[in-house]
């Protein structure tokens, strides 16, 4: 498998929301949660300080409309009262009072505001990604993306195709359920795609609006990390069979693992108020197993090489900092050490889940430190529990 990834283009979530807001939010709706005492521990020890959203934090906090009457009706409920002979000015009280009170957002309240913003920043980074490489939307062969947090049926696929727009015999091809693997395993497609055919392009977009696993009635500690984690982004890139002179990377070869009867340790789960982001605390440890997996992978390809191989760039996505501490404690105590430094700055403004690879590949090129020739590994994982991982060479 040979294949050309040109720079990503990373579109962040314009809306920065601070850690200590997302704090200060909690606090004051959960005063008697067990965890409580504990939230700016809890808050410090994820490292993260701010986080971009596409939407404000407002927006995920705020009550639903229509009050406590939304399902039932007013018209029903002031029957029901006059029926039981209240005077209209008491029905007109009471009826007023219900729908005053707050109640939570709707799925629909919740979601179509995020699945606009997702459509838009999509658009965007596809855009920028099609300028990185020099190509224009007529130049698409087939468009891969990818958007667990905001289900639709068209999904973003047709709507690039609309927007950009693409040509009406470009293959798209939708992978809403990749989450936090969708940066791997999308180039991992692609290189298989132009490996059949060198002069097809392919371009992948990624936006996820992971603030919308954002809920505010949750109490649970799980809930309370997964609100202090997340951050907003879209992201796109390139990939062609035939050299460009703008690509950054070349894909050489691709490993994936899945672990058997993991699927419960991390899930999304759709509930009356919308989408729910559920962690298992044995999440690390399984997604430890894949990393030793993948290091089993690159022994065996370099097993020729044992001595002198090794990544020069590390572009991991493992889902937390428990992980990437696992990753530096298995790694040969021969490999340069601060392979993982881009990969925790990308961290430290919050958890991307499948555009987290996009990013820290940025910010390994934008660090300018990589030559050609450097060696190149790519590694994500993600709900399942499954991983993909990528080895190349820098241009």
């Amino acid at each position: 498998m040979t294949a050309y990834l040109c720079p990503p283009a990373v579109i962040h979530g314009e809306h920065a929301v601070k850690t200590s807001e997302i704090v200060a939010e909690v606090s004051a709706r959960h005063p008697q949660a067990a965890w409580a005492p504990r939230i700016g521990s809890i808050a410090a020890g994820t490292g993260i300080e701010s986080r971009g959203w596409m939407l404000p934090l407002e927006s995920a906090v705020a009550p639903g409309r229509g009050g406590a009457l939304r399902g039932a009706g007013t018209g029903p409920a002031q029957q029901a009262l006059l029926r039981e002979g209240f005077s209209q000015q008491d029905v007109d009280r009471v009826i007023a009072s219900l729908e005053a009170l707050p109640t939570a957002q709707t799925v629909q309240e919740r979601t179509a505001p995020a699945w606009e913003a997702v459509q838009a920043y999509g658009e965007r980074a596809a855009r920028g990604a099609l300028q990185a490489a020099g190509l224009d939307a007529s130049d698409v062969d087939c468009l891969i993306t990818s958007h667990s947090t905001t289900p639709a049926l068209p999904g973003l696929d047709v709507t690039l195709a609309d927007r950009l727009p693409l040509r009406d015999d470009v293959m798209l091809l939708p992978a809403t359920q990749w989450a936090c693997i969708a940066g791997t395993r999308s180039l991992a497609l692609a290189a298989d795609l132009v490996a059949a055919d060198p002069d097809r392009v392919v371009l992948v977009v990624i936006s996820e609006a992971l603030s919308t696993t954002y809920q505010s009635a949750d109490d649970t500690l799980e809930s309370l990390i997964v609100r202090l984690l997340f951050a907003d982004t879209a992201v796109a890139a390139v990939v062609t069979g035939r050299p460009r002179p703008q690509a950054l990377l070349r894909l050489d070869s691709a490993w994936h693992h899945t672990l058997p009867g993991t699927r419960d340790l991390h899930r999304l789960e759709t509930r009356a108020d919308g989408t729910h982001f559920v962690m298992d605390r044995r999440g690390p440890r399984a997604v430890q197993q894949t990393v030793t997996a993948m290091w089993d992978w690159l022994a065996e390809r370099y097993r020729e090489d044992p001595g002198s191989w090794h990544p020069d760039v590390l572009l991991a996505h493992p889902g937390g900092t428990r992980v990437l501490e696992y990753m530096e404690q298995t790694m040969p105590d021969t490999w340069p050490s601060g392979l993982l430094d881009h990969s925790r700055a990308s961290y430290t403004s919050g958890n991307r889940g499948g555009a987290a690879v996009f990013d820290i590949l940025r910010r390994a090129q934008d660090a300018g430190r990589q030559k050609p020739g450097d060696r190149a590994v790519l590694y994500a994982a993600a709900p399942g529990l499954t991983a993909t991982a990528l080895e190349g060479e820098w241009l």
